[in-house]
């Protein structure tokens, strides 16, 4: 809890100073920040990948980060994972305590950040429900998580996560057996027994079909609030459904910021990405 300076009572009829008491300031005055980028910058071979970077998520926000190829897109969910070490600023996770570019990338997945890649990393000789049961928090190796007997906590959660995201009929099939977007579902349904606290998802409906991205947007959708989502996507159409607010990223710095509405409107960001 931080301090502000009370307002100095003077009882006595001379100038001398009087002592500042310092009062706390209520929790419910801050801002509900999650994670808080500050200043990031990256260069590969003096190419400037990400330029003084300044990026804040609120609790359970989902935002979605869009930007033209090459925009730094990518090496900004590099350096919040650990992935990459930045040149300068800092990643924040909770607290100032937490400078995610100090740690390393199990450390940070412990501390509650979780990734998924475009193309869906999942185990395809293994059933759905064994694939969650090996993602499990606090599981450690795969025959620990296989044959070791599950919690009644831990069978309840499993059972919520595949409802959650679509896949109980399924959960005795073998993952390599799911369509592609069952797969990214599957994905999505592992990280969530990790329990995190960011759920980063890179072009999560890339190769989907209409009525697979609907989906996906629903899903989503109903994770913000109790999960902060980051979701980088070029499919406008699915960046329109879910965006409640929009980062634009061009050339490694941060074009413009706000709801949809007014990105669609930005001149520059219609210039430079979303075209005429």
């Amino acid at each position: 809890m931080s301090l502000m300076p009370a307002t100095p009572i003077n009882d006595n009829a001379d100038d001398r100073p009087t002592p500042i008491t310092m009062l706390p300031v209520p929790e419910t005055a801050r801002q509900p920040l999650v994670l808080w980028v500050e200043n990031l910058s990256v260069s590969f071979d003096g190419f400037k990948a990400l330029d003084d970077v300044t990026l804040t998520l609120d609790r359970g926000e989902l935002r979605c980060l869009i930007g033209p190829n090459g925009a730094g897109k990518t090496t900004l969910m590099d350096c919040i994972t650990g992935k990459t070490r930045p040149d300068s600023g800092a990643v924040y996770l909770d607290t100032r305590l937490n400078d995610l570019t100090r740690l390393s990338e199990c450390r940070i997945a412990e501390l509650g950040i979780g990734r998924k890649f475009q193309r869906p990393t999942v185990f395809p000789g293994h059933t759905v429900l064994e694939n969650c049961e090996l993602a499990l928090k606090g599981k450690k190796g795969v025959f620990r998580a296989l044959f070791a007997r599950l919690s009644v906590a831990e069978r309840a959660r499993i059972a919520e996560i595949l409802e959650l995201i679509g896949l109980a009929e399924h959960a005795d099939r073998q993952a390599g057996l799911l369509a592609h977007g069952q797969k990214q579902w599957l994905e999505i349904g592992m990280l969530l027994a990790q329990d995190p606290k960011v759920l980063l998802v890179d072009e999560p409906v890339a190769g989907m079909t209409h009525a697979e991205m609907e989906r996906t947007a629903h899903l989503l959708q109903s994770l913000a609030g109790k999960h902060t989502i980051v979701v980088v996507e070029h499919d406008m159409e699915f960046v329109r459904s879910i965006a409640r607010r929009v980062t634009v990223l061009h050339e490694g710095k941060v074009l413009a910021e706000g709801a949809m509405a007014d990105i669609q409107k930005n001149p520059r960001v219609v210039e430079v990405y979303l075209g005429e």
